[in-house]
């Protein structure tokens, strides 16, 4: 019985424990460094202890830009405009662009967001492309040009990107 005593003792004495600490007495998330002479202990890389923690930047906020052509098509006159908060401002501003030009019968050929567009001229036809670049604006609208006409150009490009408000 004495036998069971002292084991039950003995037991119950290494299941408590004083506070232990992790790797060469270092507390839990840190490491050892250095030397007997001169022992230390340093953050374990990653793991949120002891480090500053950097705040993230917060995400920008984009506010929409509006343009449009408008075009007197018998007169052959045309307006434009960029950089409009909403798409009615936009055609609102090309319908007047086009109107202080001399049309007298301007209608919306085109309105765009956040992009480019281009006006391509043939021989015969025009095309309005919109797209996100300038350059892919141009492309697109030779390409669909040249399939019905020829000496393709490009009469008009402007853009209206996105402006950031933070």
């Amino acid at each position: 019985m004495k036998r069971i005593s002292v084991l039950g003792a003995l037991l119950l004495f290494s299941c408590v424990s004083a506070g232990a600490n992790a790797e060469g007495n270092c507390p839990a998330g840190f490491y050892p460094i250095g030397g007997r002479a001169a022992a230390g202990c340093a953050p374990i890389p990653g793991n949120g202890r002891g480090q500053q923690q950097v705040p993230s930047a917060p995400a920008p906020v984009w506010e929409d830009r509006w343009g449009a052509i408008a075009g007197d098509k018998p007169q052959g006159i045309l307006g434009f405009s960029t950089g409009f908060p909403s798409e009615p401002a936009a055609q609102q501003a090309a319908l007047a662009d086009c109107a202080s030009k001399g049309g007298g019968r301007c209608q919306i050929e085109n309105s765009y967001k956040n992009g480019c567009t281009a006006m391509i001229v043939g021989e015969r036809v025009y095309n309005i492309a919109s797209r996100a670049t300038v350059d892919e604006a141009i492309a697109s609208g030779i390409q669909k040009c040249e399939e019905v006409d020829r000496n393709c150009v490009a009469s008009y490009s402007a853009c209206s990107p996105p402006v950031r408000i933070r």
